[in-house]
């Protein structure tokens, strides 16, 4: 689903050069639910706002779903992230005049569907969620629990190939956590690939693989991984044996 070599990225000022992502190389295979991990300024968010092409690259090559988008045209690279890749944030960015329904029905607006279709894939999505009940409600009559699960439905009804949380319980307490991330699997079971930045142990051990980062590098051995795990995540470290 997702494959990277060697890929950079470089923030330049005029004293220095700051390598975010250092010559990443990883693959994500189709239907494979993934934990991203490190510290604040490991390069966690720059990688995927790369892999979700919100961003740019400087180097390197990058192959989404089989397609080689490493010199894609923005427009091109628009066509991909709207069919192909969903957005969980921390924040659920939910239109607070919009009750659920419209709130999930937005981006197939943007994409144009026949009105029927669109009813159809909200409808299925907010059930998938467990919010068939709450419709009509607008968000702030909600909790924040449900308010991330209307924001997750919005992804659903998209139906996309790979989606791409990015600390998608950052704003919970601990019982709406676990709610959320017990979605999240139930999603991944279902086949779709799921790549998830977080600073959560908990969370991250929800996950079957972990890739962890470390000043844009990759660690890719078993030595590294637990060493990090020891560094920067004691509590990890149980968790990922």
């Amino acid at each position: 689903m997702l494959s990277m070599s060697r890929i950079r990225k470089v923030y330049r000022t005029q004293l220095v050069e700051t390598y975010a992502l250092d010559e990443i190389t990883l693959e994500v295979d189709t239907g494979e639910f993934v934990a991203v991990m490190g510290r604040s300024g490991s390069g966690k968010t720059t990688f995927l706002n790369v892999a979700g092409l919100l961003d740019t690259f400087d180097a390197g090559t990058y192959h989404l779903d089989g397609e080689d988008v490493s010199r894609l045209s923005d427009s091109a690279m628009s066509r991909i992230r709207n069919e192909k890749i969903g957005f969980i944030f921390q924040s659920f960015n939910l239109i607070p005049d919009l009750d659920v329904f419209d709130n999930v029905d937005v981006p197939l607006r943007y994409r144009r569907l026949p009105a029927k279709e669109r009813k159809a894939r909200v409808e299925r999505a907010v059930e998938m969620v467990g919010l068939s009940s709450r419709l009509r409600h607008l968000p702030a009559q909600l909790s924040g629990g449900q308010q991330q699960r209307v924001a997750i439905a919005r992804v659903l009804a998209g139906d996309p190939k790979l989606i791409l949380a990015d600390e998608p319980t950052g704003n919970l307490d601990t019982l709406m956590s676990r709610e959320v991330m017990d979605l999240l699997e139930r999603i991944h079971e279902q086949g779709t690939t799921i790549v998830m930045v977080t600073h959560s142990p908990e969370c991250a051990a929800r996950a079957p693989r972990h890739i962890h980062l470390l000043d844009g590098k990759v660690l890719d051995t078993d030595a590294d991984a637990e060493l990090f795990a020891e560094r920067t995540m004691p509590s990890l470290a149980a968790a990922i044996q």
